[in-house]
Parts: structure tokens; sequence; C-alpha cells
């Protein structure tokens, strides 16, 4: 009985969020309209980001969409990686705390030097991951960071499954990367006063030879 219970719980689970996830299609932001304040993607996000409470200093981040108010930095960043995603009409992103926990531990390296690295050598990476770095005298927010990233998806060719001459796009497609999951990050405010936010996805993107969507 105890498998059977919990096939139906799972079923009952993948259900709901089948629901969920039509009515956050059916309202998605069209692409170059990520970002408008949109409320099933929220409650989508939120409903994915269990347990996700105050920001990464430990209080509530003071982000305002459509009068939204203060929210989780955890929130924030799964609800603007969602949007996006949603306008490819990809499945959202769930957040997890393993994920989070490493790139905290990355985003707190980087605490004195602000320097834009990522924690993997070149061409070993083991985890997706997209990395920003906003300079002192701007409150950066981890919407600010997912907006950079997604403006590559311009420079993103489906055709030829590649970024323009001379540009990047590669931050883009890990969030629209079909079979990425999980996402967990993190924002430092650093030494010299600018930001540093870190982003960590599985199962990672940007397989060579493989579109994103």
């Amino acid at each position: 009985m105890k498998p059977l219970a919990a096939l139906l719980v799972s079923s009952l689970h993948i259900h709901c969020l089948c629901l969920l996830l039509r009515g956050a299609l059916a309202t998605a932001p069209a692409p170059g309209a990520h970002y408008k304040y949109n409320a099933t993607v929220y409650n989508v996000s939120a409903a994915r980001c269990a347990g996700c409470v105050g920001g990464g200093d430990g209080t509530a981040a003071g982000s305002a969409l459509g009068g939204l108010g203060a929210w989780a930095e955890a929130v924030e960043f799964l609800y603007y990686h969602n949007a996006v995603r949603m306008a490819r009409w990809e499945l959202p992103l769930a957040w997890s705390p393993r994920l989070e926990s490493y790139a905290r531990s990355w985003a707190a390296q980087r605490r004195a030097d602000c320097a834009l690295r990522h924690s993997f050598p070149e061409g070993q990476f083991a985890l997706g991951e997209n990395i920003f770095w906003g300079g002192a005298g701007a409150a950066w927010r981890p919407g600010d960071a997912v907006k950079d990233w997604a403006a590559e998806g311009v420079d993103y060719s489906y055709a030829a499954n590649a970024c323009a001459p001379g540009r990047e796009c590669g931050h883009y497609t890990q969030i629209v990367w079909r079979r990425t999951a999980y996402v967990g990050c993190a924002r430092v405010l650093c030494d010299d006063g600018g930001v540093f936010m870190t982003c960590n996805y599985y199962p990672p993107g940007n397989v060579v030879g493989e579109r994103p969507y």
C-alpha cells in the first residue's frame, strides 16, 4: 500500500504542477516583455521555492514588482528565470538548496575582490553557471543579473544554433535549456561596494551540438 500511496501523491503533485504551468504559459510574458509582473509566474515560482525565506543577508529582499513588496532573494532569482523560460514554453525551474549552498560558497570567496570569475576551470564545468558583476553605486538585484543574461537572447540564432559573430549568448541558453530543472543562486555585497551574483544549474546546459529548446 505504501508504494501505491506514494505513487498517488506523486501523480497528484505532477497534475497540480501541470495545471499551474498551463495557467502560467497562457499568461506568460511575450519575448521582449519578460519582466512585467506576472502573478501566475510568481505563484509557480514561489511553489517551486519551498522554504525560501528572507534575503541572502537574513532579511527580506526589498525589491518590488507590481506592488509585490518584499520577497525572498531566492524567489526573485527564480521568478525572473521562469519568466524567461515560460516565454520559450519551457518548464519552470525549481530552487535547489544544495545549488544555493554551492553558489553562496563561491560568492563568499568573491566578496573581497568582486572578480567576475567562474568557480570551475574553463572546460571543466560540472554544473551550469552564470555570473554577474555590478559596480558600486547601484542597488543591483537578482532581477538585474537575470535580465543581463537573458538580453543575450537577441544574439542567439536557433537556425544556426550559435551566437552572433563576436557576441555571447551562453548565459541566455543556459537559462532556457530544456533539460535544466534546478537552480540555486547567491548575491553578495563586495568590500568595494560592488555586487557579485552567481547562479548554478542542474542538469547543466550548453551541451555542444544540442539546441537549448
